[in-house]
């Protein structure tokens, strides 16, 4: 398992170096140039001569990029255009943020998502299902922004349960996390009830029933958690996608999120922080997937026991 950890690090490299060339080409090369954006476009040409001079812009786009890549080993990201601090700075201080955001939200999806599907899939066609089904269609028609607008308006305004504008505390992510779960939900709850209804036709699960094994068990023990192996793939996607992507949501609530950041950034063409949100995102992402990856051999046994055949065969072999 430690090779196989080490082996999918290294895969990443090459994959953030792909992510990094594509991103600083197209923030170098987007319309704007940030030098007007930094000082205005009245300013003298000496001036912004001098200004892009400090900012490095005066040179080629190859050289650039390479010195950008020779610090960025080192987890030097560069300053900000804008602020002028630190690129890790501000994504480190805005990281805990985006990170408590996703989590409650996936959190809540599969505390809700994952038991509301398998029971549909449990009373198939019955009217519990039914009404499942027509509840996930309408959470996963509603936009987001609307949603979260109409929390704020009921529980912040009306009825003043919460404050309408984020603060750093669990009531301050309450709405943000119902908002968000409420779009992850839909998708969850139909995957884990077509999973369901695929797994518990299986020959193993009648073999189960067959021995007199309790209902509760078949469907705990053996059908959920062969069921649950696309899903938490499912999950992995979204929590991936809710770190950088859930821009809309933190604009509605006001969070200062890296989502908002990056949207920040782009419109102040303020190239090293863009830079900066996108390596670490991507770098969270490939992290995600390979956690993903180890969980599926604890969870799955056949996958578990492909891998202890494969480490007895080397054993055999080098003995």
């Amino acid at each position: 398992m430690t090779k196989y950890i080490i082996k999918r690090l290294l895969l990443m490299i090459p994959v953030i170096i792909g992510i990094s060339l594509v991103v600083y080409t197209l923030v170098n090369f987007s319309p704007g140039d940030p030098v007007d954006m930094l000082i205005g476009v009245r300013a003298s040409d000496e001036a912004k001569a001098e200004l892009r001079e400090q900012l490095g812009l005066d040179q080629p786009f190859w050289t650039r990029y390479f010195h950008y890549m020779e610090n960025a080993v080192t987890g030097n990201f560069g300053t900000s255009f804008r602020t002028k601090l630190p690129v890790t700075q501000e994504v480190w201080s805005r990281f805990g943020v985006t990170v408590n955001l996703a989590f409650g939200a996936v959190v809540i999806t599969v505390l809700i998502g994952i038991p509301v599907g398998v029971i549909s899939a449990v009373k198939q066609y019955s009217l519990l299902d039914n009404s499942t089904l027509v509840g996930a269609l309408f959470l996963s028609s509603m936009p987001g922004f609307w949603l979260g607008t109409i929390l704020i308006l009921i529980f912040a305004i009306k009825a003043r349960w919460v404050s309408s504008t984020f603060v750093n505390s669990f009531s301050g992510y309450i709405l943000p996390w119902i908002t968000l779960a409420a779009g992850q939900m839909s998708t969850i709850v139909r995957n884990t009830r077509s999973n369901m209804l695929e797994v518990i036709r299986a020959d193993y699960i009648k073999m189960a029933r067959a021995k007199g094994a309790r209902e509760s068990r078949v469907m705990m023990g053996h059908a959920l958690r062969n069921a649950l192996l696309p899903i938490i793939t499912l999950l992995g996607m979204n929590f991936v996608e809710l770190l950088g992507g859930a821009v809309v949501i933190e604009q509605v609530f006001t969070v200062t999120g890296l989502g908002s950041l990056a949207l920040i950034s782009i419109h102040q063409l303020d190239a090293p922080m863009v830079m900066g949100v996108v390596m670490f995102i991507a770098f969270l992402a490939g992290m995600t997937n390979l956690i993903i990856d180890v969980i599926y051999v604890y969870i799955d046994p056949r996958l578990k026991s492909l891998y202890v055949k494969h480490k007895r065969k080397k054993a055999k072999a080098n003995g």
